[in-house]
């Protein structure tokens, strides 16, 4: 069997584990296939129950997993005739062994494929075998006392503990609403307000069906060409099934929690399915002899699986690579650079997927730099990703000279390790509790172990004759400060040329395209005049706009040249909008902050070309914002000095942060964790930084640009008081979108500086004030901004006392003397336990209130006494009480956020 062979038949398989439970879908629809085929389809793939003279059926959604192929049948790729391999032809003697029947008798199975899907069934859901025995002759019914037409999904979130205290009864309150993928759907809801009662079933269904309706009309976006690729169809497919699917509860039976969606499930059993297939196939077993092993679980010690993890680093070393023209395009290299990044990632785990000839579905996780592959352990699997790595170093070290790379590591697992009981603790393999913490090691191993520098063949003959490679007329690359320069580029505005590496060339003209399209391909040959010159890992990157320009692809798929076709596009700004255009959906695209249609004043002119002198003429719409454009988004037109000016400072402001304590909700969060349970967790945490956020900025900070978002953490530039404001809305949705659990948090950076500051330094400052955040113990859950680190509660309140401040400001026109005057008085404040004589601060404060309101118009007469102690009194609740005594040293947050929305 060829290479392109194995991946075709394991595209199949991988189809058939990903809509194996597609009639739970078609079941909760009502979709209504006649009397006589449910009886019959009841008959071949549910179980059968009988008792007290009563005969019944359970797990009736595989009967409708048939029915829904059937229905969806001529909108997927060639499914019946010939070379349909490792399954039969329909018609063929040995029709036990089609797609359809490897997917709908996953409760009933009886041939060596039909097996494989069952099992990576069970594998998926961490049954031992007694509970699915159990299960698998249960009634429908949920541990949250709904049906399977009513149940909607727990969140996991939820039931996340750090204390170990899993046994908490309290029945959980959130649900997720029954709709498309969207940036209001991937937040909870409380239960009374997305869960129809158990009685309501016509309401229950109704819901069902018009997502199903939904659904099936998505199908038919995806190009019928691309069915001749089955790798590149099941990655559009497995988008399609994640928008739609994302928030169905995957179990409704045997008492359980709605807590995995089907789309989880399903992707988990897919990967398990396939690489079990692939093992007992590389093992060349014979179909009998797999059927007795997967009925007894006689193999389940066996180590047939192999994880494999990537992890890329050094992405700000990569990302803030600063030579002298860097300042110039600082905006523009951002978004191509950290778009750049994205694709790395990308692109390393499909080369890791083309080098074992696995679909896309093998791939469980892909976020924030990380993915995680479920492979067949095999020898041949181990020698190919040897050499991947090696391929994968040598890019890096050429390219990035070992200041990025991706980590490549991989660790055998047996279907034991996959169960949720704890086991015999003398086993150091049993259980996915275990799993999961070996997993971890592994990884933290491998970052240790970049590019086998201590191994046996270091791969030191990449730098070799890297001195050789410059050009001594070119120089160094002009953009990273440190690759030979190997073309120049014209700078028809400035008139001079720059000499660039191809790969900031690249980066350069990602800033570019990124405006304009929003559709990249991935190709063996390039495509069309956007395409990136250096090759990322021996593919080619093209950037596209209307798939009408290019006939929707369809002769690059036909002469093989067309690999991954991905929507990197921004959600609308409706938030109710499916994350759906017909192709597979990656999040790697920032938002971009641009000028509006709008026309700008006289006075908006002016203040984008007073921050920003290289601005020449009319701002184009749509055109991107500089972040010196930035700076300024935050000054206000006030009337100062019988004249019109922008007051408040120019300055941005570097939001970073991370979700606290990441490692342990993920090892030791849930009470029985799973391989699915794990997979969704992933998907549902990067969405918020991944769907949720980019959308966020897109409708309600629209002057932000999206460094970075996804996985567990985000780094955003924009305007200084903006962020602030920013980063409290980010807690608040957070704590929403995680149900609001205590234990589930993120710690955040802020770093205000001035504009045209390096890149570089803008990073290394938001940096560093995130690792001050870090350190707030015990818990951490907290914010560093102006150098001072609080909790988030404190953020908060210190929000309320600058409003107030303001207000007061606003009110009595206090002076910017006797604000500033306040500054010295904190100093004072925050060291009387060193300094006991500091405690007169109190005293120096009365005194210089007092003043201020004796000089105040209108109370300088002595019959206002009474007014200007009224008002003292205040002043001293508000500022010294509320202000200074409680916070210190922190209250210099609202100060300094006041006195810069001020100053001329």
């Amino acid at each position: 069997m060829t290479s392109e062979d194995r991946l075709a038949a394991s595209c199949r398989v991988a189809l058939a584990g990903l809509i194996h439970d597609l009639g739970k879908f078609a079941e909760r629809a009502g979709i209504d296939p006649g009397t006589e085929l449910l009886e019959s389809n009841l008959h071949q793939y549910s179980r059968r129950q009988q008792a007290g003279g009563r005969q019944w059926f359970t797990h009736r959604h595989a009967a409708y997993t048939a029915v829904a192929i059937d229905l969806l049948e001529r909108h997927f790729p060639r499914l019946k005739g010939e070379d349909v391999a490792p399954f039969a032809a329909w018609d063929a003697p040995d029709v036990d062994d089609s797609l359809i029947n490897a997917a709908a008798r996953h409760h009933q199975p009886e041939t060596a494929l039909q097996w494989i899907i069952a099992t990576a069934d069970r594998v998926a859901s961490g049954f031992e075998r007694e509970t699915f025995d159990r299960y698998n002759d249960a009634e429908e019914g949920t541990a949250t006392g709904g049906d399977h037409f009513s149940a909607r999904q727990l969140t996991l979130f939820e039931q996340i503990r750090l204390d170990g205290k899993h046994d908490d009864r309290r029945p959980l309150q959130q649900r997720y609403a029954l709709q498309p993928l969207s940036p209001r759907a991937v937040f909870p809801q409380p239960a009374e307000d997305c869960e129809p009662p158990k009685r309501e079933r016509a309401q229950a269904k109704a819901q069902y069906r018009a997502l199903w309706d939904q659904f099936t009309k998505a199908l038919e976006a995806i190009p019928a060409s691309h069915q001749e690729r089955l790798d590149l169809w099941l990655d559009h497919f497995d988008t399609l099934l994640a928008t739609f699917a994302h928030s169905i509860p995957a179990a409704t039976a045997f008492n359980v929690k709605p807590e995995v969606s089907l789309y989880d499930h399903s992707k988990a059993v897919a990967a398990l399915a396939t690489a079990l297939w692939r093992w007992h196939q590389a093992q060349d077993h014979e179909p009998e002899a797999i059927v007795a092993a997967h009925q007894q679980r006689a193999d389940w010690d066996a180590p047939k699986l192999l994880l494999i993890q990537g992890d890329l680093f050094g992405i700000q070393d990569f990302i803030f690579a600063a030579g002298g023209e860097t300042q110039r395009r600082a905006a523009k290299l951002l978004r191509g650079r950290s778009f750049y990044v994205g694709l790395l990632t990308e692109c390393a785990a499909m080369r890791v997927l083309d080098a074992l000839a696995l679909p896309p579905t093998s791939q469980i996780i892909n976020a924030a730099g990380k993915f995680l592959i479920v492979a067949p352990n095999t020898e041949a699997t181990r020698e190919a990703l040897s050499a991947v790595r090696r391929d994968l170093d040598a890019w890096f070290l050429t390219h990035s000279y070992g200041q990025a790379g991706v980590g490549l590591a991989w660790l055998e697992a047996r279907c034991n390790d996959f169960l949720c009981a704890r086991g015999d603790p003398k086993d150091a393999h049993q259980g996915f509790a275990t799993l999961m913490k070996r997993l971890f090691a592994q990884l933290e191993r491998a970052k240790a172990q970049r590019f086998d520098l201590c191994g046996d063949a270091p791969p030191a003959a990449v730098f070799a004759g890297f001195l050789d490679r410059f050009d001594n007329q070119l120089g160094a690359c002009a953009i990273d400060g440190r690759s030979p320069a190997e073309l120049r580029l014209t700078v028809a505005e400035q008139d001079r040329e720059i000499a660039l590496s191809r790969l900031a060339k690249d980066q350069i003209d990602i800033g570019n395209w990124l405006t304009a399209f929003e559709r990249l391909l991935v190709t063996r040959e390039g495509i069309g005049k956007h395409t990136l010159g250096v090759d990322v890992f021996g593919y080619r990157i093209s950037f596209t706009g209307d798939e009408t320009d290019s006939g929707r692809f369809g002769p690059a798929v036909r002469d093989g040249n067309l690999v991954r076709a991905w929507d990197f596009s921004l959600p609308l700004d409706d938030d109710t909008h499916a994350l759906w255009n017909g192709y597979a959906r990656r999040s790697i695209n920032g938002f971009i902050p641009r000028f509006s249609g709008e026309p700008l004043s006289d006075y908006e002119q002016e203040k984008y070309r007073r921050c920003d002198p290289d601005s020449e003429g009319e701002f184009a719409r749509d055109e991107p914002k500089t972040l010196n454009h930035l700076a300024c988004e935050d000054q206000r037109l006030e009337k100062r000095h019988q004249r019109d000016a922008w007051v408040g400072i120019r300055a941005l402001t570097t939001l970073k942060g991370d979700i606290d304590n990441l490692g342990l909700i993920f090892q030791q969060g849930l009470a029985a964790p799973t391989f699915a349970k794990m997979a969704a967790l992933s998907r549902q945490t990067n969405a918020f930084f991944a769907v949720y956020l980019p959308w966020l900025c897109r409708t309600r900070y629209p002057n932000t640009y999206t460094v970075f978002a996804g996985g567990d953490d985000f780094f955003l530039i924009g305007p200084w008081h903006s962020q602030m404001t920013l980063a409290r809305q980010l807690r608040d949705d957070f704590a929403r979108y995680v149900a609001g659990n205590p234990d589930i948090h993120f710690s955040a950076g802020l770093s205000i500086t001035k504009p045209g500051l390096p890149i570089r330094q803008l990073a290394a400052l938001g940096e560093q004030a995130l690792e001050e955040a870090k350190g707030l113990r015990p818990e951490k859950n907290a914010v560093t901004c102006f150098g001072e680190t609080v909790s988030w509660d404190d953020f908060e309140a210190l929000g309320k006392a600058g409003s107030e401040l303001e207000r007061l400001t606003e009110e009595l026109g206090l002076s910017t003397g006797y604000v500033y005057g306040l500054i010295a008085l904190i100093e004072k404040a925050e060291t009387v336990h060193t300094h006991p004589e500091h405690a007169i601060w109190h005293s120096q404060f009365a005194y210089r209130t007092a003043r201020m309101l004796e000089r105040l118009p209108g109370l300088r007469d002595r019959a206002k006494s009474d007014e200007r102690r009224r008002l003292q009194q205040r002043l001293a609740q508000v500022i010294a009480q509320e202000g200074i005594a409680r916070f210190g040293g922190r209250y210099r947050i609202p100060l300094f956020t006041h006195l810069y929305q001020t100053r001329d």
